[in-house]
């Protein structure tokens, strides 16, 4: 059988995004914007992009960052805490500068630390999301020191996300970067206003790349990769050709040392071959014809956008990725480092 050398698709969106802010964001904006028009990006800065006048000020920063030539539409998101005010975030969407918002739960992940520290105290919030349309991202992780890492992402879908379905019916919801058997099984038997978003790393790898043979952190990430039963899972649920699952790379950079340090931080840069990395799994369980649907249509019209005009051009070839990027002055270890991947963009 004759491998498919080249495939074309209607350009993609970026549904998960951290661009991060000030040089840093300037060094990997070029990442994204080369593969993707646009990009929901997390609100999750320091301080947090919580209010109307903090996305509009960010938007206009990514936008001057934007290298020439190249054409991309940040989505801003507004970070909820326990005091959002309702009528602020229902302006901003209204506006039509957030096009969402999203929920951390305090000490979830990077910059989470202001988060929601329980959904009843955002439920005036959401109340008024559900009656506007606006979409609710959810970071679907428990943060209680009893419940084992591994285990955050179930129990959360059953102490607070079946609940918060059940209460809210008509709320958009978009489970962000799910890692789990239990989490693709909740959102297939959910009504039509529930979706999910996929990473590459997720998958591609299971929890055995970050802890067999030593500690590999520049695969840590959250939620941390799970069993391979949980991979198999998810990659089912990706060429499935279900509306209910799209992509979101939830591409994160650290410096090296921020990552290789006594408390490494989460997250994994693989922005610069994210569409390269979903291509590849999409090849490999022969679902290629299911690409263009997953990378561009379905997060779109979940989110009730246009699709994107043109297209882009993925080619079957050897990639050597490198062993780390200076970004920023600094040193990032990206994706797939030191790793011969099998497609590139073609420019």
């Amino acid at each position: 059988m004759t491998q498919q050398q080249t495939i074309t698709i209607r350009r993609p969106d970026d549904w998960h995004v951290h661009l991060r802010d000030g040089v840093m964001m300037q060094g990997v904006l070029g990442f994204t914007a080369r593969q993707f028009a646009r990009a929901i990006v997390m609100p999750n800065l320091s301080p947090p992009v919580a209010d109307v006048a903090a996305a509009q000020s960010y938007r206009e920063r990514i936008l001057a960052a934007l290298p020439e030539g190249r054409s991309f539409q940040p989505l801003m998101t507004c970070y909820l805490t326990d005091d959002s005010d309702p009528a602020e975030i229902a302006r901003g969407f209204a506006a039509g500068i957030f096009t969402a918002a999203k929920l951390y739960p305090a000490n979830a992940t990077t910059n989470s630390a202001q988060g929601v520290t329980a959904v009843r105290n955002i439920m005036p919030v959401l109340e008024r999301m559900q009656q506007t349309g606006m979409p609710l991202l959810v970071h679907g992780e428990v943060t209680d020191h009893e419940v084992d890492i591994f285990d955050r992402e179930a129990v959360f879908i059953e102490r607070i996300l079946d609940k918060l379905v059940r209460d809210l019916p008509d709320l958009k919801i978009v489970f962000e970067h799910i890692t789990t058997s239990e989490a693709v099984q909740f959102v297939q038997s959910a009504g039509p206003k529930i979706a999910a978003t996929i990473t590459p790393q997720h998958l591609q790898i299971n929890r055995n790349a970050i802890l067999a043979g030593g500690l590999r952190p520049h695969f840590y990430c959250l939620p941390v990769a799970k069993r391979e039963e949980h991979r198999i899972a998810l990659r089912k649920a990706a060429i499935s050709g279900s509306p209910k699952f799209f992509l979101g790379t939830d591409s994160a950079p650290h410096e090296r040392g921020a990552k290789e340090s006594s408390c490494g931080c989460a997250g994994i840069f693989n922005a610069p071959h994210a569409l390269e990395s979903y291509a590849a799994v999409f090849d490999e369980e022969n679902a290629l014809d299911r690409l263009e649907a997953f990378a561009s249509e379905f997060g779109p019209r979940f989110y009730g956008l246009p699709l994107n005009e043109g297209t882009v051009t993925l080619q079957r070839a050897e990639v050597q990725v490198p062993e780390s990027l200076t970004i920023a002055g600094g040193e990032i270890v990206p994706y797939h480092a030191g790793q011969v991947i099998g497609w590139r963009l073609v420019e």
